[in-house]
């Protein structure tokens, strides 16, 4: 019986050797995550913050991808389902101010690895795009397979991350770079720019992690926190926590756009995955390559 994980049907957690993993586990949907997943991925990280013999958590995702973005198949469903008249509770997007509400329960759900006290590492394979991006770079530290593909394309026609830790790991000009065109990155570019702390080849993912996890489990817990918690506080007297908040106004904001109306016209007319080769075709592969 679990203290905070109160189901496991989307996410894991397994305890080894002083290592919390916390897996996305619903690869038929690459790891996207919905509503319901993102409940057990918060109960899922405060079990292991809780766990005295917990030191580190790592999270990664099952199947051939970490996480393909937020699960719009379902919140399309759901949209679709809502009744235009008012009711009882706030529907999804109605008004901007619903919209932000709805986004900033999410963002609660997201900003955990950011707020609990253990170091948390993420372990990028395949495709980590959208909100696959915006739950990475809320943990402390991101190691990514050589050729992962890191990116938000949803910046194209559909809104604005509304998490947005881009500028805190990359700057601005990097951040603007990779946003105003919504391209991916490689693992191995994302190492070179900073978005994350190192990449290995895939065959070598597993080990890389793990050896910076086992290292981190070696030091007393407490001073873990104490040093984890000390620069998140920097990043949050950097503005972090305001731009956060501001992001989900600003992705609320991106969906009164006549880019994106046009986006849910397609997906109301071609279907999802449809809508989105429609919206990334002029970009073709839409990788971008650092220089150096």
């Amino acid at each position: 019986m679990h203290k905070w994980m109160k189901s496991s049907e989307f996410v894991s957690l397994e305890i080894s050797e002083r290592v919390a993993r916390v897996t996305l586990n619903h690869p038929a949907r690459r790891n996207a995550l919905s509503w319901d997943m993102l409940v057990e991925f918060r109960g899922a990280l405060l079990e292991a913050d809780d766990l005295r013999a917990v030191s580190v958590i790592v999270v990664d995702g099952a199947g051939p991808d970490f996480c393909a973005g937020y699960d719009m198949q379902s919140a399309y469903a759901r949209y679709a389902a809502e009744s235009p008249e008012p009711g009882a509770y706030r529907t999804s997007s109605a008004t901007f101010d619903d919209d932000a509400w709805k986004l900033e329960r999410f963002q609660e759900l997201l900003r955990t690895p950011f707020v609990i006290h253990k170091p948390v590492i993420a372990k990028v394979h395949g495709n980590c795009v959208a909100g696959g991006t915006d739950l990475a770079l809320y943990c402390d530290m991101v190691i990514a397979a050589d050729d992962a593909r890191i990116g938000f394309p949803a910046t194209r026609a559909m809104g604005s991350p509304p998490n947005h830790m881009w500028f805190y790991n990359v700057g601005p000009q990097w951040a603007k770079r990779l946003l105003l065109s919504g391209d991916v990155v490689s693992g191995r570019d994302a190492a070179k720019i900073g978005l994350v702390v190192a990449s290995a080849p895939a065959s070598e993912l597993e080990h890389e992690v793990m050896t910076l996890a086992r290292r981190l489990a070696t030091v007393d817990p407490d001073l873990l926190a104490t040093n984890k918690r000390i620069v998140n506080i920097a990043l949050e007297l950097a503005g972090a926590g305001t731009v956060a908040r501001l992001a989900a106004e600003m992705d609320s904001r991106a969906h009164l756009t006549q880019a994106k109306k046009e986006f849910d016209a397609d997906v109301a007319s071609l279907g999802f995955k449809a809508a989105a080769r429609r919206r990334d075709a002029p970009f073709g592969a839409g990788e971008v390559k650092p220089s150096w």
